[in-house]
């Protein structure tokens, strides 16, 4: 018994020190990323200034005085918001219609959503400017970027909630409709308080997705509807990459989702685990 709990020990450290190795090797990336905001970009690109130089606020400063952070980041904000609300609306009663009214061919409409997100950008990056610059209109507006982003992730969306809609009883919605609950009824009073774990979690995954997606908003816009990859991207000049800057905007650009992921990780693996074998 005594060799058994001693193993046990062992056993538990070892998995506590790997856990940690693994959450440091996931951090170091941005705390090198933060560490390097405090330089200037000559320091940023010396050996000998890895650890030891003088902080300096200067990129920041700089950041929002001469290239409006706060412009790119609301336009984050903006399109964020309104295409994870657009996707939840289209996504919920797709998931439901799906999960309890499915039809012969529910699976393969599924699959067909699914393979939808392997086709390469750029196949329809030339097809997609021409036809919101040159015929629609909507080139570098609000309106194309939440459009865009809300179809990039409505595959993603409608499967998670496919799956935790799965896990709902089937009974309990026919109840609702024994007691005369219409469909939408049925969606709001039964569906969404039961999978509310579910949604929110697919809700906040689909919010990160938006504001971290950069191919499509960097290519389609240019000014008023630029996000925040669009001002990281702007930091690029032919002289090189300006690293301390660099590294400010992307700092101030993932800072806003970390802390968000932070607070909310107690919901994002409830809604992961939901319907799990406990």
């Amino acid at each position: 018994m005594a060799i058994v709990a001693q193993s046990s020990k062992y056993g538990q450290i070892g998995r506590t020190t790997l856990a940690w190795i693994v959450g440091l090797l996931f951090f170091f990336p941005i705390f090198w990323l933060v560490l390097t905001s405090f330089k200037t970009d000559a320091d940023a690109v010396k050996p000998e200034f890895l650890l030891f130089f003088t902080p300096t606020l200067e990129n920041y400063v700089n950041m929002t005085e001469n290239y409006d952070y706060w412009r790119f980041a609301r336009n984050s904000v903006i399109t964020s918001v309104f295409a994870t609300v657009f996707t939840l609306a289209v996504g919920i009663p797709c998931a439901y219609a799906m999960a309890f009214n499915p039809a012969r061919r529910t699976k393969d409409v599924l699959m067909w959503m699914l393979s939808t997100k392997m086709l390469p950008a750029a196949g329809v990056l030339y097809p997609m400017t021409f036809l919101t610059k040159n015929i629609l209109g909507i080139f570098d507006t609000h309106f194309l970027v939440i459009i865009v982003l809300s179809l990039i992730n409505m595959p993603i969306v409608i499967w998670m909630l496919f799956t935790y809609f799965k896990e709902i009883p089937r009974e309990i919605i026919e109840a609702g409709k024994m007691d005369g609950v219409n469909t939408w009824g049925e969606i709001r009073e039964i569906l969404i308080p039961l999978a509310w774990g579910g949604i929110a979690s697919t809700a906040l995954l689909c919010f990160i997705f938006c504001w971290n997606e950069a191919y499509w908003t960097v290519r389609l816009t240019t000014t008023d509807a630029a996000t925040l990859s669009k001002l990281i991207e702007g930091n690029r000049a032919p002289e090189g990459l300006f690293f301390g800057r660099l590294s400010a905007v992307s700092a101030a650009a993932v800072g806003p989702i970390v802390v968000l992921g932070w607070f909310c990780q107690k919901q994002l693996v409830q809604g992961l685990t939901f319907g799990a074998v406990k």
